[in-house]
């Protein structure tokens, strides 16, 4: 008879390339069963995928074939792993995990994940069940499988993640090549999701361009200043609940589904002018779970609609999409809106943007002149210095007064917080 198989903490052979070792089954020992054993590795030529070294022969179904073993490995998710089939799952860090998703999710630059604090884990105890959780609450999350990032994004994170469990002694983990062998077939999108995920545990989906220039706009994607409008908007829900919400340049949604879904506004009114944008706009608002007003019925709100509205569900806001040129909208339909808070973020780029933006503020201030102006607050990157003292000197000229905004305490949007955006409040 042969020892049992030696368990963690017991002495045991010195562990080959493919994990621990383990004694033959008693009926291979005596010659009665010679062929491979169900889901057992089959070696092949060694592979790699670009920027990984060539530390270890990829399954077959990376190289065209299939193993036997696929499906099963799937349907038992982190049990697949031998380190916890083994009972030698290392302490549970949920942090660092949790980490990867929100930013994952988000599609952030792959540079700002906790790349370093995954390989000091490692280097103290490599464990394959780390790297299973995180692919997990990653590539394998419900979200992704639904919305998921770009291919790009995805094989460049899988490839990256290789790396760092090639560079341990770590248990083999075939789910991950099992993974990055699913998004090497696939092609590539002209568009992909991102998912934001909300401290109240719900999430903002959102339809995006691949590329920042697209259909001759920027506005296909989401910009930083919009993170930031929105976190602020999260910490101070006050300024939004049971009012009147407009968004000026909304771009496809981000900061907007976000209040909705947090705030409590009373109504959101959605404004861009380019007709792409508009579009991904509305399917952006429908994918999050919000039916827009039908397009038209937005210009003229009489002061009885504004009553009747004001008794609503503030938890299901109405949520209207206008299309709003800055140059042309009158203070007749300004006034019809019936905001009580002006919005904008990443719209303080161009000279000329800013004149017209400030000449359509002041509209707004005169088409109140009866009732409280409403509050606005606008959110921008400080890319040209110039451009900013700009609109700042632009708004004193006419007489707006204004003053910035205290950066907030926390994010939970994004990690690498960029340190020039300013959010500026607006008195007019």
């Amino acid at each position: 008879m042969f020892p049992p198989s030696p368990c963690p903490g017991q002495a045991q052979p010195g562990p080959s390339r493919w994990g621990p070792w383990r004694p033959l089954p008693a009926r291979a020992a005596r010659g009665e069963h010679r062929a491979r054993p169900r889901g057992s590795r089959v070696r092949a030529p060694a592979r790699t995928f670009p920027g990984s070294g060539p530390r270890r022969a990829l399954p077959l179904r990376l190289l065209g074939g299939s193993s036997s073993g696929d499906c099963a490995r799937r349907a038992r998710g982190l049990a697949a792993c031998p380190a916890v089939r083994c009972g030698a799952m290392a302490e549970p860090r949920p942090g660092l995990a949790l980490r990867f998703q929100r930013l994952f999710l988000a599609a952030r630059p792959l540079r700002s994940l906790p790349w370093p604090e995954l390989e000091q884990s490692l280097r103290t105890a490599p464990d394959s069940a780390l790297l299973a959780d995180i692919l997990h609450k990653t590539i394998l999350h419900p979200l992704c499988v639904k919305y998921p990032p770009s291919a790009k994004y995805r094989r460049c994170f899988l490839t990256e993640l290789i790396k760092k469990h090639e560079s341990t002694a770590a248990e083999p983990l075939d789910e991950l090549y099992d993974a990055l062998a699913d998004v090497l077939k696939e092609g590539e999108s002209t568009h992909c999701y991102k998912n934001y995920l909300l401290p109240t545990g719900d999430c903002v989906s959102l339809c995006e361009s691949t590329a920042l220039i697209s259909g001759g706009t920027t506005g296909l994607v989401t910009w930083e200043a919009a993170l930031h409008l929105a976190q602020w908007a999260l910490e101070n829900p006050s300024v939004f609940r049971d009012r009147t919400v407009l968004e000026l340049g909304s771009g496809i949604g981000f900061t907007g589904i976000a209040i909705c879904k947090t705030c409590q506004p009373r109504t959101f009114i959605f404004s861009d002018c380019h007709p792409r944008v508009l579009r991904q706009l509305g399917e952006n608002i429908r994918l999050n779970g919000f039916i827009p007003e039908p397009a038209g019925t937005w210009s003229i709100q009489t002061e009885s609609q504004g009553q009747e509205v004001e008794g609503e569900n503030c938890q299901n806001p109405k949520v209207i999409v206008a299309e709003l040129d800055w140059g042309s909208v009158t203070e007749k339909q300004l006034l019809g809106l019936r905001a009580d808070v002006v919005i904008a973020a990443d719209v303080v780029y161009d000279p000329e943007i800013i004149l017209v933006l400030i000449g359509m503020l002041q509209k707004l201030s005169t088409s109140r002149a009866d009732t409280k102006a409403p509050e606005v607050f606008i959110a921008f990157t400080i890319r040209n210095p110039a451009t900013y003292q700009l609109f700042q000197a632009e708004l004193d000229k006419v007489g707006i007064r204004w003053q910035m905004i205290a950066a907030h305490s926390s994010c939970n949007f994004l990690y690498d917080v960029q340190p020039d955006v300013t959010i500026l409040q607006l008195f007019i």
